[in-house]
């Protein structure tokens, strides 16, 4: 950017716009190109102007309602209008130092009538309402703002490390609720499981013992017919016999129980009998009653 003179020639480059005065007063804007001076008449190039985007980050420290300090960083893109470039040269001295003041006026006042997490929401609200006040500041001294970014919001560090707590403490919360649901799961899972397998625990015994009444009676039927004048009652008491003395057998034979005092006699092995014959006649009645 800028010019080069030979003489009475002058070139100004792309993107800029030059100030041509005639004894130091406002002639007219130079376009980019090759332009011929007189200097006998009293004219010269007093200045060239960019019109490319420039960027001004501005930091604002302001406090929000619920009295937390912040600091603010907007980026303000802006750029030389090339019809009003004149007042751009002649009426500011510092646009930056201008843009600076707006910006900071329109956040403070803005901004303590948020609190913090409004804050955060609406800092694009924040940022279009600076766009606007400067639009319509700067646009008489030949500037238009093209953008402006909300880049950062900082608040104090006790406030951020109070702030992260507080997250992590509604994450841990949240992590306790699921961790209590798939809990609640697995034991309703693990109940019915349970259920399922004392059902067929229970299909189990009432098939075994089916199968040992099958067994028995196939036996008694068996011997009766074999063995000439013998009777039911009498095959079920040989029977029971047998069972009693495998039992305890197996009572014997296994190192794992403790000491058993159970009675011993033929007279307890009859009563045994007795009482199993007596639980079979009474359930067989009841079912009767029942039908």
């Amino acid at each position: 950017m800028g010019n080069s003179c030979f003489g009475l020639f002058t070139c100004i480059d792309q993107a800029s716009v030059g100030v041509l005065e005639r004894w130091g007063r406002f002639e007219k804007l130079a376009e980019p190109g090759f332009h011929l001076l007189n200097p006998c008449a009293g004219q010269w190039v007093a200045g060239v102007l960019s019109t490319r985007i420039s960027s001004l980050d501005v930091r604002i420290e302001t406090k929000t309602k619920d009295n937390v300090f912040v600091q603010l960083v907007c980026s303000i893109q802006y750029r030389v209008v090339r019809e009003n470039a004149d007042d751009a040269f002649y009426e500011l001295q510092n646009p930056k130092e201008q843009i600076q003041a707006y910006v900071f006026d329109v956040v403070r006042a803005l901004v303590p009538r948020m609190t913090l997490d409004d804050l955060f929401e609406q800092k694009g609200e924040v940022a279009k309402a600076v766009l606007e006040e400067l639009e319509k500041v700067m646009r008489e001294y030949g500037y238009s703002i093209e953008h402006i970014l909300m880049v950062d919001i900082i608040p104090d560090a006790s406030v951020r490390k109070a702030m992260n707590e507080i997250n992590a403490a509604q994450r841990l919360q949240l992590a306790n609720v699921y961790k209590g649901e798939a809990e609640k799961v697995l034991q309703v899972k693990r109940a019915e499981a349970e259920a399922e397998a004392k059902y067929l625990g229970g299909v189990g015994v009432a098939r075994q013992r089916q199968a040992i009444t099958d067994g028995l009676r196939e036996n008694i039927l068996n011997f009766s017919g074999k063995v000439e004048g013998t009777s039911a009652k009498e095959v079920m008491d040989l029977i029971m016999i047998t069972q009693y003395f495998d039992t305890i057998k197996d009572l014997g034979n296994n190192s794992k129980n403790t000491t058993v005092f159970i009675p011993h006699g033929p007279g307890h092995v009859r009563d045994i009998g007795d009482q199993i014959r007596n639980g079979q006649l009474e359930a067989a009645s009841a079912q009767v009653n029942g039908e």
